[in-house]
C-alpha cells in the first residue's frame, strides 16, 4: 500500500514549494500541433510563448507516422530547443509539448512532459495543465491492482487509467478514465491515429484552437498562435474532446454532458499574458478595467500612479485613467534577473527584491505615490516594495490591489502558499496594509473583478468563474484533501468517483 504521505508533483497539498518570489505561478502550458513539416520546431516556437506558464522544465514529444520521439530538458525553451540538432531529434508532422514549474519533491527529468506510455493500441503521449484533485486516492487503488509508476506526477494516473479500461476503443477508454478524476485538466494527447485535445468539464483551466494552412493547432493562450502564425479559430468548449486524425478531419464529443463553465477567473487578473485573449475579451483591456474599478472603489489623494512590474502596468494604466493622477514608471525592472540566477541564503534574499527592481528615485522622491499591483499572498515582496518607495524618499505610500484578497490555496494547477502562509488568511485589511507599512491597502471588490471581466456582478449562487483562491467556494470535490484531513470519512469506492 501506498504511504499516506508520498506526493505528486501536483498534489493539491502540495503547494507553495515551487517558487522563491511571492507570486503565484501557473504551473505548466501547453501546445500541439498536427499537419505542418517540422511540427517539433512549431511546437518549439509556440511552448517559447507561453514560457511565461513554466519556466522550470520543458519537454517536446513528436510523431513521424511510425515512432515517437521525446526530448526534455531542465529550464527554458530557448535553453534546450534553440539549435537544429534538438529539433533534428524530433521529426515528425505532430508534435505536443508543455512548459512547466515545479512544486516540492516535484523536479527532475522524470516529471516532465509530456508523459509517454506503450499502451496495447500503441503509443501514448499527454501533456497536462492543471490538477488532479483525486490522484492520489486513484492512485492507491491502481497500485494495488498492480500498476507501477514511473512519475510523481498526477498525469500518470490518467495513463493508467486508460491502460486498465475495458472499453474497446481508445477514446472510449480516454473518456472513461477521464470520468473517474477530479479537479482541472486541459490535456493534449497524442496517439498512432492523431490527436485529443480536452478541457475538463468545469474548464476550469484554458485551451485554444486554431489553424495554420490545414495544420491544426492547440495551445493554452492564443498568444502562442499568433506566434507560430496560427489563426485563432474558437476555445475548446468546457467537457469537450476534439479528435484530429493524422489526415486533419476534425470531430468533437460532448461526452460530460452540458455543465456550466467556472473557468479560472485569476488568468484575467494575473497568469495569461496581456497580449492573448481570454472569454474572447482582451487580457490587457479586461486588467486596464480592473484598474479603473479599483479607482472608483478605492480613490488615493496623490501625486502619481506607480506599477509593480510588469504585471501590475495594465491595471495601473486604468487606475491613472479612471484617477486624473499621471501614470509613472516609479519602479524600474531589470529583465536580465532569472529565476535561476541566484538560490540565495536566507541572509541574502532581502535583496533580491532590489536585484529586480530599483527605485526610480528623481521620479518618487515627495511624491505621494499610489502602487498597483496584480495580488498580495505572502506579502512579503510587498512590504519590500513599500520600503523601497519610502526609501527613495515617497512622502506617502498607498498600496492598491488588482484582484480580492487571497485567502484560500488553489487545488487545481496554481502554485499557491499553504493557506497558513497568505497574507489575507491571517489578517484583515488593516492589519495587512501595517505589515507592508503602507499609509493605506485596498483591494478590488469580488463584483468590482466580475465587472471588469464583462458580468454585472458575481451570481453568489453559482458563481460565472472559479474564484476560490478569494471566497473560499471550491468548484469541485477535493478527495485528496479531504483524505488526508479526515481519512475515516472517506468511504466511497473508486468507481464511484465522478
Amino acid at each position: 500500500m501506498i504511504s499516506q504521505n508520498e506526493d505528486f508533483d501536483h498534489a493539491p497539498w502540495d503547494v507553495g514549494g515551487g517558487s522563491d518570489d511571492d507570486k503565484l505561478h501557473e504551473e505548466c502550458g501547453i501546445f500541439g500541433v498536427l499537419g505542418v513539416r517540422d511540427a517539433a520546431a512549431t511546437a518549439a516556437l509556440g511552448l517559447h510563448a507561453l514560457q511565461h506558464r513554466g519556466q522550470e522544465a520543458v519537454g517536446i514529444t513528436s510523431f513521424d507516422g511510425q515512432e515517437f520521439y521525446s526530448r526534455k530538458g531542465i529550464g527554458h525553451v530557448a535553453a534546450n530547443f534553440s539549435n537544429i540538432s534538438a529539433i533534428a531529434e524530433l521529426p515528425g508532422t505532430m508534435a505536443a509539448g508543455h512548459v512547466r514549474y515545479s512544486t516540492t519533491g516535484g523536479a527532475g527529468l522524470r516529471n516532465v512532459q509530456p508523459l509517454f506510455a506503450d499502451l496495447a493500441s500503441g503509443g501514448f503521449a499527454i501533456a497536462h495543465n492543471g490538477n488532479i484533485s483525486n490522484a492520489m486516492f486513484l492512485k492507491r487503488d491502481l497500485v494495488r491492482k498492480g500498476a507501477i509508476f514511473q512519475s510523481t506526477s498526477d498525469t500518470e494516473v490518467i495513463i493508467h487509467l486508460v491502460a486498465t479500461s475495458r472499453y474497446p476503443t481508445l477514446l472510449d477508454r480516454f473518456v472513461d478514465a477521464l470520468r473517474l478524476v477530479e479537479g482541472a485538466y486541459s490535456l493534449i494527447c497524442m496517439t498512432p491515429l492523431g490527436m485529443i485535445a480536452c478541457r475538463d468539464p468545469l474548464g476550469i483551466r484554458p485551451l485554444v484552437m486554431g489553424k495554420m494552412g490545414d495544420a491544426i493547432v492547440f495551445a493554452s493562450e492564443t498568444v502562442a498562435l499568433d506566434v507560430v502564425g496560427a489563426d485563432f479559430v474558437r476555445e475548446i468548449e468546457p467537457g469537450e474532446l476534439v479528435q484530429v486524425d493524422l489526415d486533419g478531419n476534425l470531430s468533437s464529443h460532448h461526452p460530460f454532458g452540458k455543465t456550466d463553465a467556472r473557468p479560472c477567473i485569476f488568468e484575467h487578473v494575473y497568469f495569461s499574458r496581456p497580449d492573448s485573449l481570454m472569454g474572447g475579451r482582451s487580457v490587457y483591456q479586461v486588467r486596464k478595467e480592473i484598474g479603473a474599478q479599483l479607482a472608483i472603489e478605492s480613490p488615493a489623494d496623490a501625486d502619481l500612479v506607480i506599477p509593480v512590474p510588469d504585471s501590475g502596468v495594465p491595471a495601473a494604466l486604468g487606475y491613472a485613467q479612471a484617477s486624473g493622477i499621471p501614470f509613472e514608471l516609479g519602479i524600474i525592472r531589470s529583465h536580465y534577473v532569472g529565476r535561476t540566477f541566484i538560490q540565495p541564503s536566507d541572509g541574502a534574499r532581502n535583496a533580491d527584491v532590489k536585484r529586480k527592481h530599483n527605485a526610480n528615485r528623481a521620479l518618487v522622491a515627495g511624491k505621494r505615490i499610489v502602487l498597483i499591483d496584480d495580488s498580495i499572498v505572502r506579502g512579503t515582496t510587498s512590504m519590500k516594495i513599500v520600503q523601497m518607495m519610502r526609501d527613495a524618499g515617497a512622502s506617502e505610500v498607498h498600496f492598491r490591489v488588482a484582484s480580492p484578497p487571497t485567502e484560500h490555496s488553489c487545488f487545481y494547477g496554481v502554485d499557491t502558499p499553504e493557506r497558513s502562509k497568505l497574507l489575507a488568511a491571517r489578517m484583515d485589511v488593516k492589519a495587512m496594509a501595517e505589515f507592508i507599512h503602507a499609509d493605506s491597502l485596498a483591494f478590488v471588490s469580488i463584483d468590482g473583478l466580475y465587472r471588469a471581466v464583462g458580468e454585472a456582478q458575481r451570481n453568489s449562487a453559482r458563481p460565472q468563474y472559479c474564484d476560490a483562491c478569494f471566497s473560499g467556494e471550491y468548484p469541485t470535490r477535493l478527495t485528496d484533501l479531504a483524505d488526508r484531513e479526515n481519512p475515516d470519512q472517506l468511504s466511497f469506492p473508486v468507481d464511484k468517483v465522478a
